[in-house]
Formats: C-alpha cells, structure tokens, sequence
C-alpha cells in the first residue's frame, strides 16, 4: 500500500514511515511513503520462494559514535550486493533511522531495478523475545536505491540501557533479505482473469477496501443498498447511499478497477483522512451505523440488524442462595482473543468461560448481601452473517506500547456453534437454529501495529474457488493460501545445505487473518441472492451508463489525440470578460476560451470555416494572430499569420507555432468591427503598424477593466491617440490621463510610467504591448484612494492574499480572515492582528505556520521577527509554488521577545506529607540554574517546614536517573521526554554517617505471560539511607512507614535486590548493605531495591511530556 503524500514530522513518537532514505532538512520529505507492511507492489506478483539470507551487523561504541550515518560492510543476497545504513542520532527526527540499500547503485547500468522483501531489527541482547522487528518489500530503482524506516524506534527507548537494546555499548542489528523475482503485470486483467475487479487505494486506504469487497460480496447486502432510495438530484460526494450505490454498480458492471474517491467525499473526508490509516472493525462499526440510520424509514429499515446483530446474555448467578441477575446485550460483531488460544473454538470457550466471584470479590446480591458467585456470558442467537474480529493487538505493559499478536491462530472452514450440546447457548436460545456456519472471507493484516496493509481472500460464491482482493488486483488463489496461511506463527525456511546438521531458521509470519466473516449454512440461499439490473434504481442505471460513455468518449479521445490538434481563440469579449475579474495581468486565461478539436491533416482554411459557423464571422474578416512566450515569462500576441502559413494544414501550422510539441494552437482572432457593429476586412498591416491593447484603472473603485485595442504608427505618439482613449473611457473630452505600459509581474511587477511626447517606438513599445492608462490625479486628490495609480494597484493585487486565522487552541476552526500583503513584515502582520482582536501590545501575538500535509499547525511557533514577509510564514517548508493560506495565533502573557529569553520548565511536584503531585510551569531565562528553579518553586508550593530544603530529580520510566546540581544551567534541560520532579530532601539524608549509603526504591511487577526474569517498573521511585549491617527486616518497617501500606497489603509484598533488570529475592535476616557494592557501576539506577506487588493505583491524570499537536485521529464518517 503505497502512500503518495508525505506525512508530517510531527506525528506520534512511535508512528513509523518507511521511506527511502533522504537527508531532509526542515519538514516532511517530498518523496513517496509508505506504511510499515506493504503489500506486493501493484506492477509486480512474486512468482517464487525468494533465496533469503540473514545479515548481522554488531556496533560497538555506539552512543560515542560522532557520524551522522553509517554503513555497514557488504554482503550478497540473490547475486546482488546490499549494504545495512544508519543512522545513530537519526534522520533529523528523534527516532533511530534504518534502511538497507543497494551497495552499488552508482555503478549499475540505466534502468535497473531489483526486488527484496526484507525485514530490520534492533535485537534486544538481554530478552530476544524484544527485539524490535520491521519488514517491507520494495521495487530497488536508480531513484530509489535505498528503503527503510525513517522513525524506527525511539531514541530513547534505545539509549536507555535496562531495556536491553544497547548492553556495553553495543548495538546489534540484523537484515534478513530475500530477493524476488518478479513478473511484470502492467498488463494483467482482474477482471478476464478471476469475473472480478479491485478497488483503487488513494493512499492508505486498502483497509477500507477489504471490508467494502467483503460486504459487496455479500449479495443480501449488496441488494439492500441498491434498494437504498436516492433520487437523480443526489450528487454522490454528499449521499453515503449514492456513493455506496454507484461504487457497488462499478464493482459489478466495470471492466477496471473502480475509485473509492466519491464514497470517501461522501464520508466527509479530506484528503489527509485518505492518508490516515485506520482500524478496520472500526470502519465497519461506523459504517454499518451510518447505513443503520440511513435506512430507517425505508423499504430497507432494518438490514443492517437482520444481517449482522446477535444478542448473547451477561448474567451473574449466586452459587449458595437463589439469586440471579441478567442483562441482555446486542453486538454486531465478536471480538475474540488470539493470545493463549489455538483457534477459534478456543476463543468461544474462553469467551464463555464462568468467572468466580469469591473471596474479596464477592458479588453483591439484592436482599443476600454479599454472596459468592458465578459470572459469565451466553449467546441467546447468533447472526446469519457473523462477523468475528481477532484481537491482533494488545497493550504490552513492558514496553508501554500496542504490540500485535502474529501467534498461530486457526479457523476452520466449517464453524460448528452448536457443539459440546449447545455450550456457548443460554438456556433461552432457540435450538431450532442450528449455528452452522461457513467461511466466507478473511481479511489479513500484513505488517506491524503501526502501520501495514490489509487485503482479502472472499468466495464470492461460496464454491471452492478463493479470490484475493488486493486493492486494484483480484487474484485466484487456493484454499491453503486463504486458510493456512494466514492462521501466521512462525514457518521454517528450507534448508540450504541439507548434508549439515544446522539448525533450521524460522521467521514471524507477519501477514496473519485479523477478521473472518462466516455465513449460517440455514440462511445461505437468503443470503447469496441474485442481484441484477432490475435491483437498481432507473436514475442510477442512467447516471452511471452516462459516466461510463463519458469514461469511453474521453478514454477515445485520448487514443486519438495524436491526430488532433486544439485550437484555442481568444477574442476582444474574452478579454472584456476576464480582465479585472479573474485575471489582471496579461490579457487572457487560455484555458476559459472557445477551443476547436481539428483533426490535423486539414488545412487552416477548414478550420476558418469552422469559426465562420461556429462565431458567426466570415471567413474574409478573420485574422488571426499567433501568441508568443516573452522573455519576460508574459504571453501577448505576436504577429498575424501570414497567408502562406494560413495555406498549410492545421498540423503543420501547429508545428511552426509551438516548439513544446503539445497539442494546442493559441490564435488571437482579430475582428474589425464598423460603426453598425458589422465585421469589415482587417486593415492593411505594415511593419509601421503596432497592435497596442488597453486597459483602463479607476482609483475611487479601485478596477480595472479592458478598454479596447488600437493600431498606432511607430513612429507616432501617444498624444495622437488621447481623445480616442478618452472616448473609449467615456471620459468629458478635456479629460487629462496618464500612461503606464504593464511591462511585467514575475517575480515582480513592473509597470512604468509613458512619456506622452516621445514615439511609440522611442519607447519600445511593439505588438502585443499592454497600456493601463487613468484619470490624471492632483496631488490633494492622490491622498483620498489607496492606490492611487496603476503600479501601486497591480502591485497590491499582486501581492495581496486573504489569510485564515485560527486560535492554536482551536487548530481545526477559522477564527476570523484579514486581506494582507505577502510583502507585509513581520511587525504589520502581528499589528493587523493585534488591531482585530483589540490588543494593545502586537509582540503578545505569537504566530504559528501551517503545515499542509498534516493539516495541522506546525511543530514551532513563528520566532519573534524571525521571518522577513508575510510571503515567508506562509511558505511549506521552502517548497514553492505550494503555500498556505492559514496561520494560528495565540495570545501571551508576556511580550514574545521576553519570553524567547526565559526557559519554560514542567515540574512536578510531590509534597513530603500529603499524597498529592501539583504541575508547575516554571518560567525563568534561560542562563538560569537549578538552584533558581528550586527557588522559585519554593513560592509556589506548600513546604512541611519553612526550613526545607529541595531537590530536582530526573525520572524516566519509573526510575530516577539524576540528581540535578544546583549549579546546572536550565537551558539545556529536556523535560519533553523525562519528567523532572522536585521533592524535599528527607533530613536522614542530610546528617549521612560514613557507613550510610543512599540507595534507589523502586516498585515493580512481573507479567505472568512473559519471561519472568522481565520486571516491568511502576509508580513513584524513591531514595532510601540504609545503614551499614542493617537487616532487610528493619528497612521493610522504615518503607512501610514511610508509604503507609497497611500490614495486610505489605505483608504480600516481596523486596529483590535488582541489578541491570535480573531479580534476587530477600529474605528479612539478609543483610541489605551488602548487596550494593561501592564502587560505581555504570548507570546507578541499575542497581536499586526493587518493592514487588500489584500495581493498582490509577494512572496520573496529568502528562508533564505532551508533545504539541500530535494525536491520533479516530475513523470518523462526518454526514
């Protein structure tokens, strides 16, 4: 799934971008993305097991490593030389950036290309099981000879050493390549091949289309929506029921793969929706309640809910009193778990499995009180259509981030929900039914959590035949690849040397099922209904065979342009139409004037018959110019044709005129007109004469329009043709005006003042030449209008532009709009805004850029003066010609130049007696220390003692890294991914003796389903004085006191000595002291007492670390 916008950089920490690598200065790459798993690249289908081989690349001395990037030595995969490149700090993001590459891309011919499914890891030396593990395919091309992952994992997460990623400063990467050969498959048709055709992804959309085959291969569905009532006045981009309507006939009727545009318009979406890659079951869900509501009150009301909804009963049941509590629950879909389940019959078992209720946990029964119980759930019925989602994705509490699950996980073709008598049925279900159920599709996610592709393996009929529906191609495909396959786990690769006893390499399957949707065996002929033409409304018949001739007729035309040539004729009302309205500069918009497709071999006379018909002027009164391109990058016409060229055909004609070898002829069609208004014969043109074209500019209106045109002698000055301009203002004969020849406007406008008294040709002017001419203003009357002449008008218009302001709280509302200038400063930019919102000081304005691709403000905020022009704030990263027209602004409390001095620090702070942490914003300038931080902390905060004293302390992950000295300047302190954390300093810390030592604290807990060595940290990490000798036993009573756990509670607590992640458990006669050694190791909070109980306190309400502006959209359908 090949994404063509690039994303921002100021997405979330953990998204990823597979790109090729660029060393991209400020911005998103303007280069192609993709997400994390792609599928087979449309062109290309693999048509063997590919050779594949396992690089591993060991760094030592990592973090000291001073060079942006790095490559590692070469080795060979499928007789192609690859190399591993890195980069250390990053590719200008705060991610590890990793791509393989083609070791000798510089050297290969023109045009190769080669093509690797290859997968990139960071291992994790401590736990295996960690190691963090991206795969990709790619077309390799002298374009892009490199591919990877931009953000591939965070910094860090890697520098941290306790997770394991870098253990004595060391990194070990790894690369399994396999290099495919790969047939072309331009050519291939979906639809003579397999009946059937795609759906074309407009970017990240491929999740979309597997769940839009799935259900228009539902006939019973499908039939629903047709039936759907819409009219002939519907426009698809804004009625779901059309646009799913005329999407459906496509996929029924095409012979190409169909656009999902109008149904995502439709949806509400933008542009940067399609970007956005969601959750498929979310979709769904959204879908199917949109089209719920869209049905209601039609013949249709009530499909959604006879297809997809089952109702299964909730239900508690006391065990020693007669007492029992139901509640029945509709769904439209079952999410089942994939961890700790072979296949789906496991899933249901755990789905119904009773839960206990006992012990501390007894059931609170009406009139029993507290009772021990059994809790659980039973299907009073399940759906025809059943839509079961396999849970892929789980929270991983060691690596606090989403994870997906590629166990092993079968389905079978045949879902019995009958068995073991009836066990998943609540005594009210009907046992009429039976719950027989076949597979009809599964849709497969292929990739990681953050990114992926999605495609589906349908039977459409039922029959053994299974299709692939993989965006724009449909593929036949075999049973074992729909089922086996993507039941995912791990496979083996064969073995290479099989007279050597090596150990078989196995590899994740990353492509693995995520839905299945079966169809009950009962309502099978119900629901794989015949629908044909006489299910589809008339109107829509009509609309869509009308697109498809328009389709055809354009489709012909393009085969046929190569014998046509467009002629495009401009005239005087073309230019009285545009001037001063769409266009001010130059004379006409070519693309808003009459056209003629002539075929080419017929000569121009022909086509002047034509225009005769057509405009209604005789062929004996055209005379018709040719356009030229000046230097000056403006566009006037140049001279008329000449006779011997008006004998040639129109091709050849075509050819003379136009060097770039495109399709149209420009003509500027020249018509005298008589005092009747009845066309004359154009008058003699010698080389004396010049063609001159008038504009006239009212200042008090501030327009312009188009006057006329004139032919004047060379040699003759403009005096001679005043009282003609005058009549042709309609101005009092006496009249003074003024002359301006519009010379130029790119990049700038110059248009400068005509001396009335000097030729025509003294002042260079020639056919085609523009002249803005006005009334002749006094000095008094210059100062009532704001432009009072032609070059401060058209340079006002220019450069004016309408900009959109949004308050940055409100990033997605225009606020209000102003017309500026794009030569505007800085200064008249924030005055403007300062005067519309009724501030009196313009430097509490500050002003933030808006980045195109994300549709979201930019990651920076504007710095005080730190641009020239408006021009400059409304650039997308220096990527002309593409601007913005919308800038957001917030209002500070201070002066913007003051604040860019002063360091804004998020410290929380935790009160030494009272169970409470308050967020402060501490502002000072920024060659301020610590000790200035602490002190004005202390006015904020309520101390236990007047006398306290207070320490900063960096946390990370539930563990203390530093100790902040006083002395240490703010300025280069990062609180965007550490929290700091201020707390008095206990006074048994003050008076240390000799012997004392100060230990870390930390609580931690241990995941039963992963490796038990792993601790996973939690809560608030502490200091401790341990004495010299003193017994585990003493130091329990000091921490009980000092958390105030109840004995009960601390009585279930377990104290380790944890060094580097490894547990050794205590009992209360050790010794504590011993265990922690006195000479320095290598980062002190790895060594620390670790508190092992369950973690149920809350998690904090407050984040100290937000990022600005980075959150994950939800899939959301706007009408």
């Amino acid at each position: 799934m090949t994404m063509m916008t690039p994303p921002p950089l100021d997405q979330q920490e953990d998204e990823e971008m597979l790109v090729p690598h660029q060393e991209f200065t400020e911005g998103p790459q303007p280069m192609e993305v993709i997400s994390a798993e792609p599928a087979t690249a449309p062109e290309n289908q693999q048509v063997e097991d590919p050779p594949t081989f396992k690089y591993r690349w060991t760094i030592e001395n990592f973090s000291r490593m001073n060079t942006k990037k790095l490559y590692s030595d070469m080795f060979f995969v499928g007789g192609y030389k690859w190399r591993v490149l890195i980069f250390p700090k990053g590719n200008n993001v705060d991610h590890l950036s990793l791509y393989l590459d083609v070791a000798d891309s510089t050297t290969l011919p023109y045009g190769w290309s080669r093509y690797a499914q290859f997968s990139l890891a960071v291992v994790n030396q401590i736990h295996g099981k960690y190691t963090i593990r991206k795969d990709t395919q790619h077309q390799f091309n002298g374009r892009e000879s490199d591919w990877g992952f931009t953000s591939f994992m965070s910094l860090s997460e890697l520098y941290d050493p306790s997770r394991g990623y870098l253990v004595n400063d060391t990194c070990v990467i790894e690369a399994e390549v396999g290099v495919r050969k790969v047939v072309d498959y331009w050519s291939y048709d979906s639809k003579k091949e397999t009946g059937y055709v795609g759906l074309k992804n407009q970017g990240a959309t491929c999740y979309m289309n597997s769940l839009l085959q799935t259900l228009y291969h539902i006939p019973y569905f499908r039939k629903a929506v047709y039936h759907m009532p819409t009219t002939e006045n519907d426009m698809p981009s804004g009625s779901i029921p059309l646009a799913l309507q005329s999407l459906f006939y496509k996929l029924q009727y095409s012979d190409n793969s169909v656009a999902t545009k109008e149904l995502t318009k439709s949806f509400g979406w933008d542009t940067y929706d399609s970007f956005m890659q969601h959750d498929v079951q979310e979709l769904n869900r959204v879908l199917c309640e949109k089209l719920e509501d869209k049905m209601k009150g039609t013949v249709v009301e009530g499909t959604i809910q006879h297809l997809f909804e089952g109702h299964h009963m909730n239900y508690i049941e006391c065990i020693n009193v007669d007492y029992k509590s139901t509640r029945k629950e509709s769904f439209y879909d079952l999410q089942l778990d994939v961890k700790g389940c072979r296949d789906v019959y496991a899933s249901f078992d755990k789905y119904v499995e009773v839960e206990r209720l006992e012990g501390d946990n007894k059931y609170q029964a009406e009139n029993h009180g507290l009772q021990d119980a059994k809790k659980g759930v039973l299907f009073i019925d399940f759906p025809p259509v059943l839509q079961l989602q396999l849970k892929r994705f789980e929270y991983d509490f060691m690596r606090d981030t989403m994870v997906k699950i590629n166990d092993r996980y079968e389905f079978p073709l045949q879902l019995d929900l009958d068995r073991d008598n009836g066990r998943y049925l609540s005594p009210d279900a009907d046992r009429r039914v039976r719950n027989l159920y076949t597979l009809h599709s599964v849709l497969v996610h292929s990739g990681g959590v953050h990114g992926g592709h999605y495609y589906a393996f349908i039977r459409p009929t039922l029959s053994d035949q299974w299709f692939k529906f993989d965006d724009e191609r449909v593929t036949k495909e075999d049973a074992k690849r729909a089922l086996e396959e993507q039941y995912g786990g791990e496979e083996e690769l064969p073995q290479t040397n099989p007279g050597f006893n090596n150990t078989p390499f196995k590899f994740t399957k990353y492509s693995n099922a995520y839905m299945l949707v079966y169809i009950r065996e009962s309502d099978k002929e119900k629901i794989m209904c015949n629908v044909d033409e006489k299910d589809i409304a008339e109107h829509l018949r009509v609309r869509l065979k009308k697109e498809q001739e328009e389709k055809e007729h354009k489709k012909k035309e393009k085969a046929e342009a190569h014998l046509y040539t467009i002629i495009k004729v401009a005239r005087n009302e073309d230019l009285a139409e545009q001037i001063g309205r769409e266009i001010f500069f130059d004379l006409v918009d070519h693309d808003k004037v009459r056209s003629f497709r002539i075929q080419k071999q017929l000569p121009f006379n022909h086509f002047k018959e034509e225009v005769a018909k057509e405009l209604g002027i005789p062929v004996q009164f055209q005379r018709f110019w040719l356009w030229a391109k000046r230097q000056n990058h403006t566009y006037r016409p140049n001279r008329p044709l000449l006779p011997q060229e008006e004998a040639q055909s129109v091709g050849q004609l075509r050819e003379v005129s136009n060097k770039a070898h495109n399709a149209e002829l420009k003509l500027f069609l020249e018509v005298e007109l008589g005092p009747d208004l009845s066309p004359l014969s154009p008058p003699l043109k010698t080389k004396e004469d010049i063609l001159l074209f008038f504009k006239l500019y009212d200042p008090e209106k501030e327009a312009l329009r188009f006057a006329g045109r004139l032919f004047v002698k060379a040699l003759g000055k403009p005096t001679e043709i005043l009282p003609k301009l005058i009549e042709m203002a309609e101005f009092p004969a006496n009249e003074e005006i003024e002359l301006y020849e519009e010379i130029k406007f790119e990049p700038n406008v110059m248009c400068e003042h005509i001396d009335k008294r000097i030729s025509f040709k003294s002042s260079q002017l020639e056919d085609g030449d523009i002249i803005c001419y006005q009334k002749t203003l006094t000095s008094a009357s210059r100062d009532q209008f704001r432009y009072p002449d032609v070059p401060s008008f058209l340079e006002y218009v220019r450069n004016r532009q309408v900009v959109h302001f949004r308050s940055l709280e409100k990033p997605k509302e225009d606020d209000f709009s102003l017309e500026l200038s794009k030569l505007f400063t800085y200064d008249d930019v924030v005055e403007r805004v300062a005067c519309h919102l009724g501030l009196d000081d313009p430097t509490k304005i500050r002003l933030t850029s808006h980045n195109c691709y994300s549709q979201q403000p930019k990651p920076q905020p504007i710095k005080y003066r730190g641009v020239d022009h408006l021009s400059d704030m409304l650039a997308h990263y220096n990527q002309l010609p593409q601007t913005s027209d919308i800038l957001y602004y917030e209002i500070l409390d201070i002066p913007l130049p003051e604040l860019q001095g002063l360091k804004t620090l998020k410290v929380a702070f935790h009160h030494a007696t009272k169970e409470e942490v308050a967020i402060h914003s501490i502002r000072l300038p920024k060659n301020s220390t610590v000790a200035d931080v602490i002190n004005d902390l202390k006015n904020k905060v309520e101390l236990s003692r007047p006398d306290a004293e207070l320490r900063l302390l960096e946390v990370f992950y539930h563990k203390i890294y530093k100790i902040f000295p006083l002395g240490e300047k703010i300025e280069n302190i990062n609180d965007q991914y550490w929290t700091l954390r201020a707390e008095e300093i206990p006074e048994e810390e003050k008076n240390l003796g000799p012997h004392d030592r100060l230990i870390h604290v930390y609580h931690f807990t241990r995941d039963p389903n992963q490796n038990q060595m792993q601790v996973q940290n939690f809560g608030e990490p502490f200091f401790l004085v341990i004495k010299e000798g003193e017994a585990l036993a003493d130091v329990k009573l000091r921490i009980q006191k000092k958390l105030q756990v109840p004995d009960e509670e601390f009585a279930k607590w377990k104290i380790a000595f944890i060094s580097l992640g490894r547990p050794e458990y205590l009992q209360d006669s050790d010794v504590v002291s011993n265990r922690f050694q006195r000479r320095d190791i290598y980062g002190a909070w790895e060594q620390y007492l670790g508190l092992e109980h369950s973690d149920t306190a809350p998690k904090r309400a407050y984040t100290t670390n937000q990022n600005r502006h980075t959150f994950e959209k939800p899939v959301k359908i706007y009408n």
